[in-house]
């Protein structure tokens, strides 16, 4: 972290706790959602995508929303004391509503609980990470150096996650009911400077109003990056939604694989801890679009060799890559809409070019790709999804914005970027 006075340590500090103990209740208990569907609620892959597709459905409704709130209360924490108190309320959720929901009336289940999902977690962490990289703009700090503690806190909870959930997921989500409680304390306690020296680069005079969110509809750099999230970032992350699944099936003992799947999940985040403490420098070096094309690339070969190989040993040395994919995709992510596009739509952006954009694929190719698990097996699809993701990184190399590198002032390009 860049040498910062004390009291900003200390929010630093604060805020870097918050981020930990929200990905570690995550990991804790939602990392393991598609085991839990097909070993505890009894669905089948396609029942499972579908799952997740009506999930994407509200987070595309909600996630603009929270932007907007977030854009239009500036650095006020009121957005994400709500999400936190929906994640306190994980363990009675889960235990006493939604099992017994998707045993008895499975549409019914799925309906609610793609609601307190997108409340508590599918747009509750994108609103938690816009508020973060917000903050750390105002306090001169990069976002990756507060976002790798996320990493850490999922790494901790997936080195005995897997392990608890063989004993009774109860335990997963009274856990993560737990770290809430002190996740909230720990927000209560951090102090926001809205004062600070980078205040005026970060902050807009006037707020947002529904007119700048049409401009921004408008924008041929909104679509342009849509398409890549589109073409890359849909295959990255509907390919793991059921990759536990794919994994477990190179095991014997279906015990053994969900434990060393936690334990891979581990070297994930510890891989992904490392990495956020030297990518955003590297992103400054080569600029935000090259990152991101840099992620396509990865993101193609990793699906491919996934669905050619047929070791247990292969497999899990390609699952830790993910670590690697979505640290550089984040901070690059980030790094592109603080230069393209005006500080105050910048939560807006966020949540609805990457982050509703990236659940409309839920909604879209979820199903589709359950299916497929089902009908030609999770090696063929995997094949498809990465020959898609390398095609549509050619795409974008045409079709993404420029950006400056290092060389340029860092609050300089998102001080210009609306003129450009």
């Amino acid at each position: 972290m860049e040498h910062t006075p004390t009291n900003t340590r200390a929010e630093y500090y604060k805020i870097s706790a918050f981020i930990f103990l929200y990905f570690f209740t995550w990991s804790a208990s939602i990392g393991l959602l598609a085991i839990w569907l097909g070993q505890k609620a009894n669905l089948s892959g396609a029942e499972i995508g579908t799952v997740f597709a009506v999930n994407g459905i509200f987070s595309v409704i909600l996630k603009p929303i929270y932007g907007y709130i977030l854009d239009k209360i500036g650095m006020s924490k009121y957005l994400l004391y709500f999400v936190v108190l929906m994640s306190a309320l994980m363990a009675p959720f889960f235990i006493y509503v939604y099992q017994p929901l998707l045993l008895s009336n499975t549409l019914l289940g799925i309906i609610v609980g793609a609601i307190y999902l997108s409340f508590a977690w599918y747009a509750g962490v994108a609103a938690c990470e816009s508020y973060t990289d917000r903050f750390s703009r105002l306090n001169g700090m990069e976002f990756g150096q507060i976002r790798m503690w996320g990493s850490l806190g999922w790494a901790v909870a997936s080195s005995f996650s897997g392990l608890l959930f063989n004993l009774s997921p109860a335990y997963n989500f009274i856990l993560g009911s737990m770290a809430s409680v002190i996740m909230l304390i720990v927000l209560f306690s951090l102090k926001v400077n809205v004062n600070s020296a980078h205040a005026s680069e970060v902050l807009a005079k006037d707020k947002i109003v529904p007119a700048d969110v049409w401009q921004l509809l408008r924008s041929r750099k909104l679509w342009a990056f849509c398409l890549y999230v589109a073409g890359v970032v849909w295959m990255m992350f509907i390919a793991e939604q059921q990759f536990s699944r794919y994994f477990v099936t190179f095991f014997a003992d279906v015990h053994q694989g969900n434990a060393i799947f936690g334990y891979l999940g581990t070297v994930q985040s510890g891989m992904e801890f490392i990495m956020y403490m030297v990518i955003p420098l590297f992103v400054n070096r080569i600029g935000a679009k090259r990152g991101l094309l840099l992620v396509g690339a990865l993101v193609g070969a990793r699906l491919i060799i996934s669905g050619l190989c047929d070791s247990h040993l292969l497999i899990s040395l390609l699952k830790p890559l993910y670590g690697l994919e979505i640290c550089l995709l984040l901070v690059s992510v980030f790094k592109y809409i603080a230069e393209h596009f005006d500080k105050r739509v910048n939560a807006t952006m966020y949540l609805l070019g990457y982050q509703a954009m990236l659940y409309v694929g839920n909604v879209v190719v979820s199903s589709p790709a359950g299916i497929l698990y089902d009908r030609i097996g999770f090696e063929q699809t995997y094949i498809i999804m990465g020959a898609t993701a390398l095609l549509f990184t050619l795409i974008s190399a045409f079709t993404l914005s420029a950006c400056q590198t290092r060389s340029r002032a860092k609050y300089d390009v998102a001080e210009n970027s609306a003129a450009k």
